[in-house]
C-alpha cells in the first residue's frame, strides 16, 4: 500500500508557495499543517462531553544507539514532572487534579505519545497544560534520581515475568548489534547513569514541532480547536532540520541463518516456546503488513487447522501467532504454552503446521471471511471509546501513515489467497528464525530439551 503523500509547489516570481496536500482521513477528522511544521488533527466525537489531547512524538527505541538505550522511556516519565509553568511535580499533580484529567504516556518502539482527557470546557487550560510539558521541562536532578528508579524497578519486575526473560533473549538473537533499537525498556547501566544533559539531547533531536503530532478528539468543533492549538504552539519553533533525516535509522541486518536457544530458569513454572522472524514493515511491503494480520486472524479461530492441531490436542494450552505493524521490520511472533509431558511432541507439531501454512488447503475460504469479519467488528468495537481514536491514529502516523490508517479495513477485506501466500513466501516458509525455550532447570534435566529442540 504505498503512502499518498504529495507537495505540489507553485512557484511565483518572487517567492515559492508550497501547498501539501490534505490527507486522506476518516469521516469526522481534520487535519491542518501549522507553520512550524506542527500537524495537528481534530477528532469530532460527541459520544461524550469530554476531550482528548494527544501528542505523539516519532522517537522510541529505534532512535537509541547503545548510550541512550531506554532513555526515550525515561524522557516519557520526565514528561510528568517539574516544567517552567508548574516548577514541582507536586504543583504538575495538583493541576492534574483541578481540571479533572485522565491522563498517561506511553513508549514503544516507533512512538512516545502523551494524553489527558477531561471535560470538553477545559480544552484550552488542557492544551495551554500540555504545552508547558512538551516544550518547558526542568529535567530537575532531584526529580531524575527518583524517576532513574522507578524506571529501573519497571524493568526489574519485567525481569520476574517469564514472557519477559525469553522475549528479551530472542531479540538479542533476532536484531544482532541494533537491540538497542527495539528494546524501548533499556539498559540498567543507562537508565541509572541517566543526566539531565541526556534528557535535554532527546528534547532537542526529538521534541520539535516538526517531529510531532497533536491530536484533539471528543465532543470539540475542529475550527475552535485548531484556533487554540495554533495560539498556544504555534510560536513553538521549527527545528530547522528533519530529525527522521539528520539522525536516520540504520537498517536491520537480515537473519543468516536460524538459531535455537534454551534458557533455564527458575521462575518458569511451566515451559514457555516462541519463534521469531523478521517480517514486513509499511516503508518496503505494506501489503504483506495486512496480509500478516489477516492470516494470523485465520490461525487464531478455534476452527484452524493451527488451533485443531495444537491446542485441541492437549498439546499446549496456547498457541498465538502475532505480528506487529513496524515501519522498520515488524517482527512475527509464535508464542506458546506446550504441556510440559508433550513438550517434544509439540514442538514437532509447530515445525509441521509451519511447513503446510504455504498450502492451499491450510485453510477455508469460510475462514478467510471469518478473520476479516473478525477484524472489522473488532475494528468497530475500538471506535466505541472516543480517547482511543487519538490512540490509534498516532500509532499509524508514526509506524505508517494516515491513509494506512484510514483504508486498513477496507485493504484487510481485501486480501485474498495469492496475497496471503506471498507473505509466507516472502518472510516466513523457509526463511531463518529464531526459536527459544524457558525452562526450569529441574524440568530441562529430565526433558533433555537439548536432545530435540534444535533446527
Amino acid at each position: 500500500m504505498k503512502m499518498n503523500f504529495k507537495n505540489i509547489i507553485y512557484w511565483s516570481i518572487l517567492l515559492p508557495i508550497v501547498v501539501v496536500a490534505q490527507p486522506r482521513l476518516p469521516e469526522g477528522y481534520f487535519w491542518k499543517k501549522l507553520p512550524n511544521g506542527l500537524e495537528v488533527v481534530v477528532i469530532e466525537n460527541n459520544k461524550v462531553p469530554l476531550a482528548t489531547i494527544e501528542i505523539a512524538v516519532k522517537n522510541g527505541a529505534y532512535t537509541e544507539g547503545p548510550e541512550y538505550s531506554g532513555l526515550s522511556h525515561l524522557f516519557e516519565h520526565m514528561f510528568f514532572k517539574a516544567n517552567q509553568t508548574y516548577p514541582n511535580q507536586e504543583k504538575f499533580l495538583k493541576r492534574t487534579q483541578e481540571l479533572g484529567a485522565i491522563w498517561n504516556g506511553t513508549t514503544s518502539e516507533e512512538r512516545v505519545n502523551y494524553f489527558f482527557t477531561f471535560d470538553k470546557d477545559s480544552l484550552k487550560q488542557g492544551l495551554q497544560f500540555m504545552n508547558a510539558a512538551i516544550r518547558f521541562p526542568l529535567f530537575r536532578v532531584e526529580d531524575m534520581k527518583k524517576e532513574r528508579l522507578v524506571v529501573d524497578g519497571e524493568f526489574q519486575r519485567n525481569e520476574s515475568d517469564p514472557n519477559f526473560q525469553i522475549n528479551f533473549e530472542s531479540q538479542k538473537r533476532l536484531w544482532g548489534d541494533l537491540l538497542t533499537r527495539k528494546n524501548p525498556i533499556g539498559d540498567h547501566n543507562i537508565i541509572n547513569t541517566a543526566t539531565p544533559e541526556k534528557m535535554t539531547t532527546i528534547k532537542n533531536k526529538y521534541y520539535v514541532p516538526n517531529n510531532s503530532l497533536v491530536v484533539v478528539c471528543g465532543d470539540v468543533e475542529h475550527n475552535n480547536a485548531f484556533k487554540l492549538v495554533e495560539s498556544i504552539f504555534g510560536s513553538w519553533e521549527h527545528s530547522g532540520f528533519d530529525p527522521q533525516t539528520k539522525f536516520p535509522i540504520p537498517e536491520f541486518s537480515p537473519l543468516t541463518k536460524t538459531d535455537y536457544f534454551v534458557k533455564e530458569s527458575s521462575i518458569a513454572q511451566t515451559p514457555y516456546l516462541t519463534y521469531w522472524w523478521q517480517g514486513p514493515d509499511t516503508r518496503n511491503d505494506s501489503v504483506s503488513t495486512i496480509a500478516a494480520d489477516v492470516f494470523n486472524t485465520i490461525l487464531g479461530l478455534n476452527s484452524s487447522k493451527w488451533q485443531q492441531a495444537l491446542v485441541n490436542t492437549g498439546l499446549s494450552s496456547y498457541a498465538y501467532v502475532g505480528y506487529q505493524t513496524s515501519k522498520y521490520v515488524g517482527p512475527v511472533s509464535i508464542y506458546a504454552m506446550p504441556n510440559p509431558n508433550k513438550l517434544k511432541e509439540c514442538t514437532d507439531e509447530i515445525k509441521k503446521q509451519i511447513s503446510q501454512w504455504q498450502n492451499d488447503d491450510y485453510f477455508t475460504d469460510e475462514q478467510l471471511n471469518d478473520a476479516k469479519q473478525s477484524l472489522r467488528r473488532n475494528n468497530l468495537r475500538s471506535l466505541e471509546k472516543p480517547s482511543e481514536l487519538s490512540h490509534n491514529l498516532t500509532y499509524w502516523w508514526c509506524s505508517g501513515s494516515y491513509e494506512f490508517n484510514t483504508d486498513y479495513i477496507k485493504n484487510c477485506l481485501a486480501i485474498n489467497r495469492a496475497d496471503i501466500k506471498r507473505y509466507l513466501n516472502q518472510y516466513i516458509t523457509n526463511k531463518p528464525y529464531v526459536a527459544g525455550i524457558l525452562i526450569s532447570p529441574e524440568t530441562n534435566k529430565v526433558l533433555k530439551t537439548d536432545s530435540f529442540f534444535k533446527p
